[in-house]
């Protein structure tokens, strides 16, 4: 993989205005693998001069056009889907077979969507004597995590363009290269220059220059509860629309009526999969207390089994975080069934697959977002004791419920506060919103509910 050392502006990959870099270092050996330019206020705004330059010829685009150019990506990007995973894996430390089916594979799917609805979706209708037209709603400021770096930008930049928006792409310092690759998809798909522009560089100062850039529009940000709160509180003087995507402390309920192995296997592996870098993760499993000790050792058992499976955590910084938590949990009482703080290979940011019972609500470990491949079991004595367990945290982003007939579960799903439940291991759906309740952010992604996200609505009366 090679990087390029600028930033992609008005269509050409142009140098960044300071000489400043961001070194790319691999988390599973620590050696490094590129440097991207640290783009500054100066270069924000000349992406988003750029984006407002080619809004309106972009916005008056017919939706089929727009289309076209989407399936175009799609192709580009299911192209390229093994130098995409390559990418991943080594600048997010993901195996190998894992960026390949998620990290590739998903946004390749999302893209594929976009480019059916913005052909079939429809962006006018008529209500009594009106007409409702929903129309662009301008220069999106696109600020990006590091946990899936490629369907984030897509999720984002995939329904912007749909909606014939033009987008200014700040994406996380720990994993800049795929977003790199995602330019170059976007230039070849034959977009015009202006339409989609990339600015790397560090969140305290080029995402932020994009936040309060008073030429942005719509600020959709994914990323931490604490940082989604400064660029909330940065659009709102400017009175600008955002679309925040946040933490989560997500509940997998296991009534005791369900099968009990599947849901705790399926669990565990929820928890573990991406390292447990996952705002979704099931990351509290709830177990009734005449089945919690069995549930315990097949957690710990199904845990044991991640140790090589699984890769690092981003960067030294997250690493210690989520050591911290691990020793939290133990001196705040929970009992460690699997894993610790030991370090299971010398070189690498890697944390090992750990399982908490005898976890209480109360406890840091079971209300603070982790961030890491760690699993917290607690014991609950009937339904509406886990129905409070399950809501008792700020976030609402995900859930799971387990139940022997489907229609138990849904009963239970229906009571919980967050935006998306799995019954029984549903499946994952990129057509259905995505998006949580209460702290856990504001809009929703993917599908119909993610394009209107960009969107505004002005009504012709007759």
């Amino acid at each position: 993989m090679k990087a390029h050392d600028g930033i992609y502006l008005d269509g050409a990959w142009r140098p960044a205005a300071g000489q400043d870099v961001i070194e790319v270092v691999n988390p599973a050996d620590e050696q490094i693998i590129g440097r991207v330019p640290a783009a500054g206020p100066e270069d924000v705004d000349a992406a988003v001069r750029a984006a407002r330059a080619a809004l309106p010829a972009w916005a008056a685009t017919p939706p089929a056009e727009r289309a076209a150019r989407l399936t175009a990506l799609r192709d580009v990007l299911a192209a390229r889907k093994d130098e995409i995973a390559e990418t991943v894996t080594a600048e997010l430390g993901s195996p190998l077979p894992f960026s390949r089916a998620v990290h590739a594979a998903v946004p390749i799917a999302v893209a594929g969507s976009y480019a059916e609805l913005a052909a079939t979706h429809s962006f006018e209708e008529k209500v009594g004597n009106s007409v409702v037209h929903h129309e662009p709603i301008g220069v999106v400021g696109a600020i990006t995590p590091w946990n899936y770096p490629l369907h984030q930008i897509v999720a984002k930049a995939a329904p912007a363009l749909a909606a014939g928006c033009t987008v200014v792409l700040k994406p996380a310092e720990d994993t800049p290269l795929v977003a790199q690759v995602f330019a170059e998809a976007v230039h070849e798909a034959g977009f015009p220059a202006g339409v989609f522009n990339l600015v790397t560089g560090l969140g305290p100062v080029a995402g932020q220059a994009l936040a309060e850039h008073p030429g942005v529009d719509l600020v959709s940000f994914t990323g931490s509860t604490a940082v989604g709160r400064q660029v909330a509180a940065t659009a709102a003087a400017a009175i600008k629309k955002v679309a925040l995507e946040l933490g989560g402390k997500s509940a997998n309920v296991i009534l005791p009526s369900a099968d009990l192995a599947r849901a705790v296997n399926v669990g565990v592996a929820n928890v573990m999969s991406n390292s447990g870098q996952t705002c979704s993760a099931w990351t509290r499993m709830l177990v009734h207390r005449d089945r919690y000790d069995e549930a315990v050792e097949l957690a710990a058992t199904a845990a044991a089994k991640y140790g090589d499976r699984i890769g690092p955590v981003v960067n030294a910084k997250q690493q210690a975080r989520v050591r911290g938590y691990i020793e939290q949990g133990v001196a705040e009482g929970a009992r460690l069934v699997a894993g610790g703080t030991e370090t299971p290979h010398e070189r690498g940011w890697f944390v090992s697959p750990t399982v908490f019972a005898d976890v209480t609500p109360e406890m840091t470990i079971a209300q603070e977002e982790i961030f890491g491949p760690v699993l917290s079991i607690l014991r609950y004595e009937d339904e509406e004791d886990a129905l409070r367990i399950a809501n008792g945290t700020v976030y609402g982003l995900a859930g799971a419920v387990w139940a022997g007939e489907e229609a138990e579960a849904v009963a239970f799903a229906r009571r919980m506060d967050t935006g998306q439940v799995d019954i029984n291991g549903g499946r994952f759906n990129p057509l259905a919103p995505f998006g949580g309740y209460k702290q856990s952010g504001v809009g929703r992604e993917l599908g119909a509910h993610g394009l209107a996200e960009f969107l505004q609505t002005k009504s012709l009366q007759f």
